[in-house]
């Protein structure tokens, strides 16, 4: 029994700590920087006017791009399979609070919103439905806000599914998208919320989690750098180091100053850009070159993952 208790106890910490890595890295995303606008996505407001004799209504949401990025850190808290998905952390929580009445009440209050906004039971359970007909053919489609919002998640951004593309196309990329932009919302509020729930019962000795799920970093605030690096170029074919910290072999030659950069190349097709100079064009093809790679032309830099950080700020290893 006790080690059916140590299983259970491992694997619900195993889950809470991969969501609490997906949900800081939720909660860095751009949408979460205004919270009040976010939560007001949950609900996004409908503008409507009398011009002419006509109705108007006018919709306001984020860029499409905008909401795509959030949906894809999202994505792995809607899904079953994974670690982090959101009603495991709940039963995690649930049972780590079994014996605190009232937060086991907040908890099945969540894991019940959550079926309503994510999960609905049935289409009647859904924010809305969308009717469209065509004149010309008469055929006719409606769908609820739930299934148009999965067609755009799941069909047009973090998979190409036919299904789902089939069966949210009659009502257009627009609706798709007017759909989708409260569950993602919704989604984000809630993660973060959630995120923070978790934190609190850490610090009230609730739970015990490895404190470097909450300090590791989860997400780029710049990306561009700029670094002290030790660089290092051999001719194509020369034998490459055995480890980041191992001796260079024979032919490795350092990179200073006067090192002419414009005729370093990569192997992959990128090229270093050296400020005084021109960068080349591209070699052409040779018939000869194995792969389709590009026939060498000068030095050739080797990529070497961690070479260069691995030695930024110290002395060149003998």
């Amino acid at each position: 029994m006790a080690r059916d208790q140590a299983e259970i106890e491992q694997r619900n910490r195993q889950c809470l700590e991969a969501f609490v890595v997906r949900a800081r890295r939720v909660a860095e995303h751009s949408l979460a920087d205004d919270w009040e606008k976010l939560v007001a996505l949950i609900d996004p407001k409908i503008e409507v006017r009398f011009e002419n004799g006509e109705v108007w209504i006018r919709q306001e949401l984020p860029a499409e791009e905008v909401v795509e990025s959030a949906a894809a850190r999202i994505r792995p808290i809607l899904l079953t399979t994974e670690d982090c998905f959101h009603m495991k952390v709940l039963k995690a929580l649930g049972y780590a609070c079994l014996e605190l009445p009232r937060d086991a009440e907040r908890i099945r209050a969540m894991r019940a919103e959550w079926k309503t906004r994510v999960d609905p039971a049935t289409p009647l359970d859904a924010a809305y439905r969308v009717l469209v007909a065509n004149t010309t053919t008469g055929e006719e489609h409606d769908l609820d806000a739930h299934r148009l919002a999965m067609s755009w998640i799941y069909g047009d951004v973090v998979h190409h599914d036919t299904d789902r593309r089939k069966e949210g196309d009659p009502f257009g990329l627009r609706d798709r998208f007017r759909a989708a932009v409260p569950l993602v919302a919704w989604t984000m509020v809630a993660t973060i919320e959630l995120l923070n729930y978790i934190e609190a019962l850490c610090k009230d000795g609730v739970l015990y989690l490895q404190p470097e799920v909450f300090e590791a970093q989860v997400a780029l605030k710049s990306t561009v750098w700029e670094e002290p690096a030790q660089m290092f170029t051999a001719p194509v074919g020369t034998e490459m180091p055995s480890g980041a910290t191992a001796s260079l072999p024979e032919g490795w030659l350092p990179v200073g100053k006067d090192t002419d950069l414009s005729h370093l190349k990569a192997i992959f097709g990128t090229q270093l850009l050296h400020p005084t100079t021109v960068a080349p064009e591209t070699a052409p093809l040779s018939e000869h070159s194995d792969a389709g790679q590009p026939e060498s032309v000068g030095t050739t830099l080797r990529p070497f993952t961690g070479l260069c950080n691995s030695w930024s700020g110290t002395d060149r290893p003998s």
